[in-house]
Parts: structure tokens; sequence; C-alpha cells
């Protein structure tokens, strides 16, 4: 009873908090219809939860599969499959919001400063979308953060426990994600807090240096796992699509840096805002004290910003994601610095304004996903372009009437990604539905389709452009087609169509 007396305000605060973050993510976890890139990570958990043979399929695109394996799980719990790998989502980000509030009070010794970095990232519009969506990056930015912490407490403590605890977690972040090896890398950056006055300073290096060996080694022999399948080498491959490998960059090394700086900068500010910015920078202003723990958040986040700065190839702004929260507990001092020099009413004027700056960029998110100040990129990708599964839920509804009491045969434009995968979830154990998808599409109907359709209602469904079609998302002039079903997207001129095929 004494801790809870003592510690009253705190875990009324905390409470609240995680009210606050689930109230501004389960309601509307739904809202935005299946990305692409959704459909293929939701699909691959499906085929892995069934089929134990297929729990390395990730690989055989070249991506690590600690989401997928996460997802099964969520999986025996939801029975709807966007919904369960969407909670795994949901579930990092709530891990990844305590991670925080450790994170800013082990930094600044302050319990408040971690509070205020929770509520910070509860209402933060980066991770508002990502812990909404089933993709790598919300469970990224979770394994980032207990890193960094723990990283912190290594060279402070410097217990094998600690180094044991990092090196799974590490080990986990690259079972997810090939920036998981980020945090080895940045591994001597904590010598920044290291205690060099003290007695004992070189055998407490060479303790530092072994236990980050433990992690190192650890990270690399959990890491070693994927090296079960005979797939893993197509990470390599994969990676060298969004980042350049460095016999390819060394032709060109200064090339793609500016327009890579500039985007990146972009949707960083967007994300992160001006007044975010504002406050990271004046945390060191506003106090002087733990100047070398403030250098270390921010090259947390600067050193992986340069290196994709320089070496990123194909990028879109989640990749930023992780990066960007080791600011969070430099805002949050920030703010509970200011009550040191500002008080009353105007302290708390200030704190409003600054924290609104997130709380507008939600309210347009949750509201008005198209109008949000966000980067132009995610809006395309998630709602506005064909990305985006706009009109998938129409077209399913359809086709589970169609085939409540026959079969049915669904053709889809494409053969990997939001179609055929985003209806493959919905009817894999369906036995009155087959889906095949069609790529390229030829100018004149496949003879399977006609065939077919003299047999049974035979369906097309397009969603993007090709060079035989009439328009974007819409079929070859000359197919003997019905139409069912069209949508307009946001972006105008870009449909979601599907016909029924004419049988001659």
């Amino acid at each position: 009873m004494g801790f809870v007396s003592k510690y009253k305000r705190e875990i009324i605060f905390s409470l609240l908090l995680i009210a606050l973050y689930l109230f501004l993510r389960l309601p509307t976890l739904l809202q935005l219809p299946i990305f692409t890139d959704e459909a293929i990570y939701v699909r691959w958990a499906q085929i892995a939860k069934d089929d134990a043979n297929w729990r390395f399929i990730s690989l055989t695109d070249g991506k690590q599969p600690l989401f997928i394996w996460a997802a099964i799980v969520s999986m025996k719990f939801f029975a709807d499959p966007l919904l369960a790998s969407r909670m795994v989502s949901v579930g990092a980000g709530l891990l990844t919001m305590v991670g925080l509030f450790l994170l800013g009070r082990e930094v600044f010794k302050n319990h408040w400063v971690g509070l205020l970095t929770a509520l910070l990232y509860a209402i933060y519009p980066f991770s508002l979308i990502y812990d909404r969506m089933a993709l790598y990056d919300s469970l990224v930015g979770t394994l980032a953060v207990w890193g960094l912490y723990l990283t912190i407490l290594l060279v402070r403590r410097q217990r094998v426990d600690l180094a044991m605890t990092l090196g799974f977690v590490t080990g986990a972040a690259v079972l997810n994600k090939t920036n998981g090896f980020f945090t080895i890398y940045l591994l001597p950056i904590a010598l920044l807090l290291f205690d060099w006055p003290r007695k004992g300073r070189r055998e407490r290096l060479v303790r530092f240096a072994l236990l980050g060996l433990i992690v190192t080694v650890m990270t690399y022999g959990i890491y070693s796992i994927l090296r079960l399948s005979p797939y893993f080498y197509i990470i390599e491959e994969k990676n060298a699509l969004f980042v350049y490998p460095l016999s390819e960059w060394i032709k060109h090394p200064l090339v793609q840096i500016p327009s890579n700086m500039s985007g990146l900068l972009n949707w960083f500010l967007l994300y992160f805002g001006v007044p975010g910015l504002v406050a990271a920078i004046g945390s060191f202003i506003v106090s002087k004290t733990f100047l070398r723990e403030k250098v270390l958040l921010v090259l947390w986040f600067v050193l992986p910003f340069i290196a994709l700065v320089v070496f990123g190839k194909t990028l879109y702004p989640r990749y930023i994601l992780f990066m960007t929260l080791s600011l969070l507990p430099l805002f949050a001092y920030f703010l509970v610095s200011l009550h040191r020099k500002v008080k009353g009413l105007g302290y708390y004027l200030i704190v409003s304004l600054f924290v609104l700056s997130f709380v507008f960029v939600d309210l347009k998110i949750l509201t008005d996903f198209t109008q949000a100040p966000i980067p132009q990129s995610d809006k395309a990708q998630y709602l506005t372009a064909w990305p985006s599964g706009v009109g998938i839920s129409e077209a399913t509804a359809i086709l589970k009437k169609e085939s409540v009491n026959k079969k049915i045969y669904v053709g889809t434009q494409g053969t990997f990604g939001l179609l055929p995968y985003a209806l493959e979830i919905s009817f894999h154990r369906n036995p009155n539905v087959t889906i095949k998808g069609y790529w390229p599409i030829p100018s004149q109907i496949p003879r399977e389709l006609l065939d077919l359709a003299k047999k049974q209602d035979t369906y097309v469904i397009f969603y993007q452009s090709c060079q035989t079609c009439v328009g974007n998302g819409l079929p070859p002039i000359e197919w003997p087609l019905r139409e069912v079903f069209k949508k307009e997207r946001i972006e105008q001129g870009t449909f979601f169509s599907m016909y029924q095929v004419l049988s001659q």
C-alpha cells in the first residue's frame, strides 16, 4: 500500500495513458482498407498457420518472419485475419509506449519525463497510423526502443543478465527486419554515458566490450535461425531493392543524397512536426543537465537517418518511424523542464500548444485521412491510389453472396500482392470459390476464362493499370464482360472494377 500511496498520481496517469492509447487505436482499427503489403503478410500468416512447413514463407520474398509469426498467434484469438494481424501492431505499440516510459525515466531520472514521453507516443501521428496497420514497422519501433533502453542500462550497470536480455531483443529485431542490426551497430555510441572519471576505467571498458560481444554473438546466433530455410539468400537480394549494396553505391556515392535528404526531411517534419523539432532542440537550451544523454538520443536518430540518406534506394516514410522515437524523450524533457522557467497558466498554455500540434494531425487522420497533413505517398498507398484495398470489401461481399449455393471462379489482375491475396484471405477455406491470378493481362481474354464461363459464373477483377487496359483499374476493351461493380478511387481516373465473363 505504501508504494500505491507514494505513486498514486503516476499510477492513475499511467492507467489513463493506456486507456487513451487503446481509445485512439481500437475503434478505428479497420478504418483504412487493406493495403497491398498487408494482404501479402496476412495471407502468409494464414498459410503458415495452417501448414508448419511454411513457417518461413516470408523468406520467399526476402522478408524476415517475426511479424508473420506474431500474426499467426494473434489469429488463434481473432477470427478476422486482418483484425488479428493489425492487433499485433496495436500490441507492439503498447509495448513501445511502456518502453518509452522506462527510457524517459531512466535517461532523465524523472517519472514525469517517462510518463509524458509515453503520452507523446500515444498521440504521435506517425505511431497512430502504423499501430493500426498489419505492417512490420510498429514492431520495428518496439524492438528499437527496448534495444535503446537496455543499451543504456548495460553501459550504466554492466551486468551479464542485461547483456543477455539485450541480445534476445536485438535477436528478435533482426528476425523482424534487417534494420534491427542498427541496435548493435550503435552500441559503441552508448560509451557517451560511460563513467569515465571513475576508478577502474580500463577494467570497466573491457567488461563493457565483452558484454557487447555477448550481445553481438547472441544477435547473429538468433539471426542464424533463418539459415534453416533454403530461401535465406533472398533477404540480401530483397534488401538490395531498397538500399544500395556497397558494390553498387560506390559507383555513384553522392547521386541519391540530395533527393533522399529532401524526401526524408519532409516526411520527418510532417510527422514529427516543427513544434516537436523545436522542443527536441529546446531540450538542450532549457536545461544544461543530461547533455551526454541528450546527445545519445539525438545520435540514435541522426546516424540511422544519415545511413538511409546515403544508401537509400527505394524509400517510404515508414522506414524512419523507429528512428524518430528516440526524440520523444527530448520532447518530453523540454516540456517538463519548462515548468522551472514558466509558472502558472502560461506554462499550461505553452504545453497545450506543443501537444496540440500532434492532436490536430491525429484528428485529421481519424476523421478525414485524405486531408491529413501527412506525406502524400502514405495517403496514396493506404487510401487514394491502387496499392490500397478500396473496393475489396464490396467485391468480397458480392462474391460471398454469389457463392452461397454454387461454385464460382474469380480471375484477378495480378498474381502477387493485393490481388489475389486479399480475396484468398476471405475465401481460403471456401470450396465454392476458386481464385486465380493473371499477369500480364493480354489484349484478348484467356481461353480458360471463356471455357469456365460456359460451366459456372466466372468473374474478373481489375485494380491497377496495364498496357492492354483501357484505364487504370479497367479491363481491355475487347474482353466480353458485364460490369458487376466499379468504384472510382479518390485519385480520380483510377478504379477498382469487377466484371462477369460472358459465355460465348
